[in-house]
C-alpha cells in the first residue's frame, strides 16, 4: 500500500476483539468514525466512548468525524423531499473540512474510516466518502468482515454488476454506467429525514 491509502471498515456486530483483529491485520493506526450518531442499542461495545477507549487501549487513535462526514447531515440544504443528496453533501464546507482532515491524516497515519454497515456498498463511507477521496488521488481499500481488503475500483465493479451495468454498452461509457449505479445505490441507502418529507412521504 502507498502511504496515502485510506481504509474503510464497518463495525457491524463484531466483538471488540474481533474488530481490533481486523484493524491490526491491516496495520491501522487511527480510526475516523463517520457515524452521524455514534451509538448503538444492539452493539453497545461500539458506542463512541466505549470504542474510543478500546482503541486507545490497543494503541490506535480515534477521531470523531460524524459532524463533518456523517450521512445524516444537519445541513437542510442537502435534502430534497426529505432525502439526503450526496452530491450536495459533498459540496458543503463541513464535508470538505472532513475530507481535508482525512487527506492530511493519511500522510502520517494508516487510517480506517469506520461506519456501521458490514458491506461497504451499503454504506456512505464507500458510495460517498471513498469516491471523493479517490477524486483527490487517495487510494481506498475496504476491509470486509472476513479480513480481506477490496480496492475501491473492484467495489465499484461489484456495484455495477449488482445493477446489471457491468457489461459494455454501445451508447454509454463505463463512467456513465458507474454514475448510474452510484445514483441508484444512493436512492437505496441515503438517509431520509421523515420530518422533511413532502406530505409525509418521499417524492416518487
Amino acid at each position: 500500500m502507498t502511504l496515502n491509502t485510506v481504509f474503510t471498515v464497518g463495525h457491524s456486530t463484531h466483538s471488540i476483539s474481533g474488530f481490533l483483529s481486523l484493524l491490526q491485520k491491516h496495520g491501522i493506526t487511527a480510526v475516523a468514525d463517520v457515524r452521524s450518531v455514534p451509538v448503538s442499542r444492539f452493539t453497545p461495545q461500539f458506542n463512541r466512548y466505549a470504542v474510543e477507549r478500546a482503541l486507545s487501549d490497543a494503541g490506535i487513535k480515534y477521531v470523531f468525524l460524524g459532524k463533518e462526514l456523517g450521512a445524516r447531515t444537519e445541513d437542510l440544504t442537502c435534502y430534497v423531499d426529505g432525502r439526503v443528496q450526496y452530491n450536495r453533501l459533498s459540496r458543503t464546507s463541513n464535508f470538505a473540512s472532513g475530507i481535508k482532515r482525512l487527506r492530511n491524516g493519511s500522510q502520517r497515519e494508516r487510517i480506517a474510516v469506520m461506519c456501521t454497515e458490514q458491506e461497504p456498498l451499503d454504506c456512505h463511507r464507500c458510495v460517498l466518502v471513498a469516491r471523493v477521496l479517490e477524486e483527490y488521488g487517495i487510494a481506498v481499500e475496504h476491509i470486509h468482515g472476513d479480513g480481506h481488503a477490496e480496492d475501491h475500483t473492484s467495489a465499484m465493479r461489484r456495484l455495477m454488476a449488482n445493477f446489471g451495468l457491468d457489461q459494455e454498452d454501445l451508447f454509454r461509457t463505463s463512467t456513465e454506467r458507474l454514475h448510474e449505479a452510484l445514483d441508484r445505490q444512493e436512492q437505496r441507502i441515503a438517509y431520509v429525514n421523515e420530518e422533511l418529507l413532502v406530505d409525509g412521504k418521499p417524492e416518487k
